[in-house]
């Protein structure tokens, strides 16, 4: 079996299920396990993969999401006869949906039955973990008041999500409530005269894709007027990264909210 992953969660996941050793390509951008990704080829970036050498590594199956890759390369890809995986949760349940998915089209391919029964088995205990983790989180946050947020991905022009991504989702299931949620755009640009509009409890500047730091922090609170400690830095690939991290994620996110509660 050759998989290609154009995905860097998705990459998180092959090493999760135990098939690291059949990833003939990855992005520039897969870097979770550090060590095992090290050894593996890299075919440009999730936006910009080289499909001409991908379609030389003749793979068994691509996998892709359809927010971080182009239609224009999965089409591509396509119709080079190739098998593509595409995926596309929003929150984390549909992550387990993902996971099961992946895991199914991965044990197809499999060759052994045993194998492939194996690979089937741990794609459902990584969707199981992720579903009891939202159980859990979900019932300790039926219980608090909400805290509003605004969630930051970019500087320059400052950007934000609304309700249909999957920070603010997993950020709502932990008891946060979104004050861009009704945006129409997905990624809002906004203005910091909307920011102070809003008011949010809590503002998380995401380490990715922007590198915010505790510069940013102090340079946002100078020029909102809001306290330093309304703004927080928060790990982007907990809060974004859709997979095998999705367990993990559930509980940062709540446990971001849970600090703005006890503040």
């Amino acid at each position: 079996m050759r998989i290609v992953s154009l995905c860097p969660s998705l990459t998180e996941l092959v090493f999760a299920l135990g098939l690291e050793e059949h990833l003939v390509a990855i992005t520039k951008y897969c870097i979770h396990p550090v060590d095992g990704v090290a050894k593996i080829e890299k075919v440009a970036g999730t936006k910009d993969p080289d499909v001409q050498r991908i379609i030389e590594l003749a793979p068994d199956a691509i996998l892709l999401n359809e927010e971080e890759n182009r239609i224009e390369d999965a089409e591509a890809l396509q119709a080079a006869g190739l098998n593509l995986v595409n995926t596309f949760p929003k929150a984390p349940l549909e992550t387990a949906l993902m996971v099961r998915h992946v895991g199914k089209a991965l044990a197809a391919i499999a060759g052994e039955p045993a194998e492939g029964q194996r690979i089937a088995e741990c794609a459902e205990a990584i969707a199981l973990d992720i579903e009891q983790r939202c159980a859990s989180v979900a019932a300790a946050s039926a219980t608090s008041a909400p805290v509003r947020f605004a969630y930051l991905i970019w500087r320059k022009p400052y950007m934000t999500v609304n309700a249909d991504t999957y920070p603010s989702a997993i950020l709502e299931q932990a008891g946060g409530q979104n004050v861009f949620a009704d945006h129409a755009d997905r990624f809002p640009a906004f203005e910091l005269a909307d920011l102070i509009e809003a008011n949010p409890d809590q503002i998380y500047l995401c380490t990715e894709p922007f590198p915010f730091e505790q510069k940013h922090i102090d340079e946002l609170a100078a020029a909102t007027g809001f306290s330093p400690g309304r703004f927080h830095i928060a790990d982007g690939e907990y809060l974004s990264w859709h997979g095998s991290r999705t367990p993990a994620g559930v509980d940062y996110a709540r446990a971001l909210v849970e600090r703005a509660l006890s503040a």
